[in-house]
């Protein structure tokens, strides 16, 4: 993956917004859930993760037709797409404390035809020295996305020569690309028809 930049100012990457609303008392409700008997920041965020990724179905795997957008909705309808996903990890993660941020790669849609863009989080633990990009979409179909202190786990590794590339910003907020595309479609089907190839 490309090196990663951020914003100079690390306090953005725990501020809470429309979308990543960690204030929510959803999203306060199940980091207390999930820190419950978790001594280090590191547990947490990796129960997180799993959290996530494995108890909250990627839409369109499932053919789920709601879009979410806002992390509290993620988590109360238990449904989204990788984007989604991230907002939900990435409040999960600031509500405990833990720098967080969003990122995205640029890789070749499901069905072959074009390019789309897809949604990660990257997480810097206090012991850490620079952030790690972590991927909550969910394993299914031979996908092996793990949580990672070290090389990075994500679902798909960006391939060059297909003009595929991992985008070496980390954003405090949604990129307005994402952001637009999952506020404009009424159904999943819809959205999926109109995914951002580029940012």
């Amino acid at each position: 993956m490309n090196p990663i930049q951020h914003a100079p100012a690390l306090s953005a990457y725990l501020a809470a917004d429309e979308v990543i609303d960690h204030h929510h008392p959803l999203v306060r409700e199940a980091a207390e859930r999930l820190g419950s008997g978790t001594a280090d920041a590191y547990t947490y965020a990796s129960d997180a993760f799993t959290y996530v990724r494995d108890t909250i179905p990627h839409s369109m795997d499932v053919g789920d037709p709601r879009v979410t957008w806002r992390a509290s909705d993620v988590l109360a309808e238990r449904t989204g797409i990788c984007y989604a996903k991230a907002h939900a990890l990435t409040a999960l993660l600031r509500a405990a404390g833990i720098h967080a941020g969003l990122c995205y790669q640029r890789l070749t849609a499901g069905d072959g035809t074009g390019l789309v863009v897809h949604g990660l989080v990257a997480v810097r633990l206090p012991a850490w020295d620079r952030w790690i990009r972590q991927d909550p979409r969910g394993n299914v179909g031979g996908i092996d996305a793990r949580f990672s202190a070290g090389a990075e786990r994500p679902a798909w590794v960006a391939r060059p020569e297909l003009d595929e590339m991992d985008y070496p910003e980390v954003y405090a907020a949604p990129h307005p690309t994402v952001l637009r595309a999952l506020r404009s479609y009424r159904d999943g089907a819809e959205l999926g028809r109109n995914l951002p190839s580029a940012l």
